[in-house]
């Protein structure tokens, strides 16, 4: 593809979502990329900047403290960068659409990031599916009583704890097949896997969209309670050194401003540029990266 065929393409498309929020009164917001904390996930590394600081993974962190600022609903569209992250779905640095709204339902805001999605791939078909539906579905398995043997067995390994195995499984056997022409919408994830969501009922309140077995949305409930967020932080920094990776240094600027009080809102992370790879028929994010 013509890297001038490329470039007309992302601005149409940086311009159309604009617009799409504009017309929502979705104010856009310019957040730093670097900053002397670093956003804390277990399987996200990032890239030091001289001086001790970190170009940002996301936007998360500032976006929320604005909220607690009576900021209202707003987006960022921008960089984010990622080391070690290459591959056919993935490059160090690539652009996220994130946003976050204040009163509104669970279902309308999955409404609108289909919306979003929609203005690169059009498709009326979409399927609504929970976490466990998943697995019962693709791999005929009841996560809550299937033996730890059979997962193992499953997932072609010999050890493994149960988390793993069953993130081996959804990567491996489940993911590929989600989406398929139709949006897949995954929902009621366990509680291990909350991240930043809220949990009610026994599940974490995310949802994650899928096209053609790709990843294109993850979408929280988000968390409110300071406490917990900490909690949840120092509970990844545990789970990275036992991946033999470094801890990180927790945001308490983030932190205090949770303090204040985030209001009840929805948040989700949406990839452009894999939207554009599929609006595009590119093999790759790298097919439609500027030249």
């Amino acid at each position: 593809m013509k890297s001038y065929e490329v470039l007309r393409s992302r601005a149409a498309f940086l311009k159309a979502v604009r617009l799409f929020f504009d017309k929502r009164g979705v104010m856009e917001v310019d957040t730093p990329l670097i900053s002397r904390y670093a956003p804390v996930d277990a399987h996200i590394d990032l890239f030091e900047v001289k001086g001790g600081f970190y170009l940002h993974s996301s936007p998360e962190y500032r976006m929320k403290s604005l909220l607690t600022e009576g900021s209202g609903d707003i987006y960022q569209l921008g960089h984010v960068y990622r080391s070690g992250e290459v591959g056919r779905l993935h490059n160090p640095e690539f652009t996220m659409i994130e946003w976050y709204r204040v009163k509104m339902s669970f279902h309308a805001f999955v409404q609108e990031t289909l919306e979003l999605c929609s203005l690169f791939i059009q498709n009326d078909d979409c399927e609504i599916i929970t976490h466990t539906e998943a697995f019962q579905k693709y791999l005929g398995i009841d996560i809550e009583d299937v033996p730890l043997e059979r997962l193992a067995k499953l997932a072609g390994r010999d050890d493994g704890g149960r988390e793993e195995l069953l993130n081996i499984l959804w990567g491996l056997r489940i993911e590929p097949q989600l989406g398929k022409n139709r949006w897949s919408v995954v929902t009621a994830y366990p509680p291990s896997q909350a991240a930043l969501a809220k949990i009610r009922d026994g599940y974490a309140e995310r949802f994650e969209i899928y096209f053609d077995g790709i990843e294109l949305a993850n979408g929280y409930h988000e968390l409110t309670d300071p406490v917990e967020q900490r909690r949840r932080l120092e509970e990844a920094n545990d789970a990275r050194v036992a991946l033999g990776k470094q801890p990180l240094p927790i945001d308490r600027d983030f932190l205090r401003s949770l303090e204040k009080g985030l209001p009840d809102c929805y948040g989700v992370a949406v990839g452009f540029d894999r939207l554009l790879m599929l609006h595009l028929g590119a093999t790759s994010v790298g097919g439609v990266l500027p030249a």
